[in-house]
Parts: C-alpha cells; sequence; structure tokens
C-alpha cells in the first residue's frame, strides 16, 4: 500500500515535510485538487489533499479552516504550494498538522507540479496493486485452480516463506458494510477500507497470504497451537470496525475452515469456512466476536447427516408451535427473546437493552413463554432444549 512516507521517498523537486511526521505512514487512496465546497461531495478518506494558496479561492484563513475540514473527512496528508512564494506557512499551521499527525508538505512554486505529484502517486498505486494481483493469483491457484504438484509446492514454499511440513488453514473476511445516499462514496470507504485492512496484515508476526475475491477477503496462514494468528486476526478487525473512519459504516467476521497439511487440501479448508458464512449470524457467540470457526457449528453439523432430519424438524416444530402460534398471531418475538435472553447470560437488564424494551415488557414476554409451555425458566435443561429446536430450525431454513 502507498503511504505519505512513499510520496516523501520520491523526492521529488521542490517538495519537503514541513509537519506531522508522526502521520507518515498513512494510506493514501488517491491524490485530489483541493478547488470548490462542499469538500465532502468530492473528497474521499485516504486522498492526498493539495492546496495552492493563490490569495482569490485561498489564504491562509481559508487554508486553516480547509485542513480542518479535511481532516474530519479523512484524508491522508497535505501538500500547500503558494503562488510566486509570496509568504512562508505560518506556524500555526504546521503546528496543528503536528498535533493531528497529519503529514504537511509545502511544494515550492518552482518545484515539482502537482501534477507531477499525482502522476508519481497514480503510478505507485497501479505497481501496489499489480504486486497484490500477484500474490492473489497464487493463492487463487493454491486454493481453486491447478493440479497442486511439488513444483509448484517448492514455488510457493522460496516466494511466501511458507513452511509447508507445517498445517494452514483459511480464513475469510467478510465484510458488512451499512449503505448511505451517496453510493459512490460508500464505494470508497470499502476500498480504502480495503487498503487498511491488508497494510494490517502485512504487520502481523504470521504475515498470511492474502486475495480479495468476489467481494470478501482470503487469508492462508499456519495453523498454530496458540493460536497466535487468529488473535492477531480478531484484535486487528476489532481496531479497523472501532476507528472513526469505519465504526457504523462496515464491520468484519473472519470465518475460518479447518486446518490442513497437504496443500491439495487447502482449497477444502476455504469450502468448509465459505460454507458457513451464511450460518455465522445463526449461532449464538460471544458478542462482537470476529473470528469464528466453522467448527463452531459443533453437533448441529451433523444434525441432519444421519437420515432422520424429518423426525427432528418435527419435535422442533411440536416445541415451538405454541410460541410460534402466538407470536404470528400477536406480532410479538417469544422465540428472539428467549435467545436474546440466553446470549445475555439470563441477565434482564441487558436483555432489554439488546431488545430495545422495557424491562417490565421483557418479564412480561417471560411470564407469556412459561404459561404458554408450562415450563420454569430456571430449569436450565427444558431452556437448552428451546434454544436447540429454535436454532435447528433457523440452520435448517436460513
Amino acid at each position: 500500500m502507498v503511504t505519505c512516507r512513499d510520496i516523501l521517498n520520491l523526492n521529488l523537486d521542490g517538495v519537503k515535510l514541513i509537519g506531522g511526521e508522526k502521520g507518515l505512514d498513512r494510506l493514501v487512496s488517491w491524490s485530489y485538487m483541493v478547488q470548490t465546497r462542499p469538500y465532502a461531495e468530492h473528497m474521499n478518506q485516504g486522498n492526498f489533499a493539495m492546496i495552492v494558496v493563490d490569495y482569490v479561492r485561498f489564504d491562509f484563513d481559508e487554508v486553516r479552516k480547509t485542513m480542518e475540514e479535511l481532516y474530519e473527512l479523512g484524508i491522508s496528508g497535505l501538500a500547500i504550494s503558494v503562488t510566486e512564494e509570496k509568504e512562508k506557512v505560518p506556524d500555526d499551521i504546521i503546528q496543528r498538522a503536528e498535533e493531528m499527525d497529519l503529514p504537511l508538505f509545502y511544494v515550492r512554486w518552482e518545484g515539482a507540479s502537482f501534477v507531477d505529484i499525482a502522476q508519481s502517486i497514480g503510478t505507485l498505486i497501479l505497481e501496489t496493486d499489480v504486486q497484490n494481483k500477484r500474490t492473489g493469483d497464487y493463492l487463487y491457484n493454491l486454493l481453486f485452480g491447478y493440479e497442486i504438484n511439488e513444483k509448484y509446492v517448492d514455488k510457493l514454499s522460496r516466494q511466501f516463506g511458507f513452511d509447508l511440513s507445517k498445517s494452514y488453514r483459511v480464513g475469510i473476511i467478510v465484510v458488512d458494510r451499512t449503505y448511505g445516499i451517496n453510493l459512490e462514496q460508500d464505494e470508497h470507504i470499502y476500498e480504502y477500507y480495503a487498503n487498511c485492512l491488508y497494510s494490517e496484515l502485512m504487520t502481523m508476526q504470521g504475515k498470511p497470504m492474502y486475495m480479495k475475491f468476489l467481494n470478501k477477503f482470503v487469508l492462508l496462514f499456519e495453523a498454530r497451537e496458540d493460536k497466535m494468528i487468529e488473535h492477531e486476526i480478531e484484535n486487528m478487525l476489532i481496531k479497523l470496525d472501532d476507528s472513526k473512519q469505519f465504526k457504523g459504516k462496515i464491520k468484519s467476521t473472519c470465518i475460518l475452515g479447518e486446518a490442513y497439511r497437504e496443500p491439495k487440501d487447502f482449497g477444502q479448508s476455504y469450502q468448509e469456512a465459505k460454507s458457513f458464512i451464511p450460518k455465522k449470524d445463526i449461532l449464538p457467540y460471544a458478542k462482537n466476536k470476529k473470528v469464528i470457526s466453522a467448527g463452531a457449528m459443533g453437533i448441529y453439523k451433523f444434525m441432519f447427516n444421519s437420515g432422520n432430519q424429518n423426525e427432528i424438524l418435527e419435535y422442533c416444530n411440536e416445541k415451538l408451535r405454541k410460541l410460534e402460534e402466538y407470536d404470528n398471531a400477536n406480532g410479538t418475538f417469544l422465540c428472539d427473546t428467549i435467545v436474546a435472553y440466553y446470549m445475555n447470560g439470563f441477565n434482564t437488564v441487558r436483555t432489554a437493552e439488546e431488545l430495545f424494551v422495557h424491562r417490565n415488557s421483557l418479564q412480561y414476554r417471560l411470564n407469556k413463554v412459561k404459561e404458554l409451555l408450562g415450563i420454569e425458566l430456571d430449569d436450565y435443561t427444558e431452556y437448552l432444549d428451546l434454544i436447540n429446536c429454535i436454532l435447528v430450525k433457523k440452520w435448517t431454513f436460513s
């Protein structure tokens, strides 16, 4: 990925860094010549912004306001040029860039033009894309494509430093997105997220092999007993999803296939992870968990492999019949309430908050379940049977 440090390292004539050195590793998605407001209609996260102080559209008072606004929009860096070198960049602007960790470049009026800078940034980004595609092609061939012979395995080992005497597993990062009214901007945010994700992956100790495939992100990494890489991926996704630029817009989950030693079986690990994607929101697991193994389906993956599917479903239907009839007749959500109560550790306060209902309303629902089924909710064996029936039906019809 291209960063502001890469731009600095181009050593373009007349371009120098004057502030915000701590932010040099901010990712650059493209370049943008700042001209007219509203900037939100043109600016995207990760853009490298460029301003000419021409004393018509921009004087330094306008630069101050613009820098704050662009920073809030998520720019990666800012370059300033002054017509005919009429004055220096004021110290307070440089100081503000330092406070924001925003790389601030000065472009001498007779040095490199903004066109030169934009072309250089574009070239760097395209070269990076070519390298990413090369890595992705290797992984694609390994998972889906060609016969995995010894020659290919040897090449893979040398190219990516894999010790293929060990076991590896596939992870698929599934991205859930919230769309706004500006679909073009949504796509830019998603692409910037992909760049940030790649950048984070490349800093991991257990550097995975990576590709973007069918709107998903596919990883191949060593399956260690200490699950170090799985923990790294979890922390990375939490960090990205909770960051200012993505919070409320994008959240991700990594689904893992099983571990295999033979390269010819890595494709099977991918298929296992892929098959679990439609089910990832059905089974109960820790809230906000970012890494889930396909093995998390536990006993449910065996329930429909023994030829007694109809018998199982008949039992579940009968067990839940009164609750479902009541929900359908009254527009209530007793089944969902049971699962939420279980997922929140039978805590009424947390359950009510999750369901956006008053505690009295929650208690009414729980009492109605007891009344309809003739059970006590502190009978955990009976309660777990209800949970299993609800999950089996969701699993079957999702």
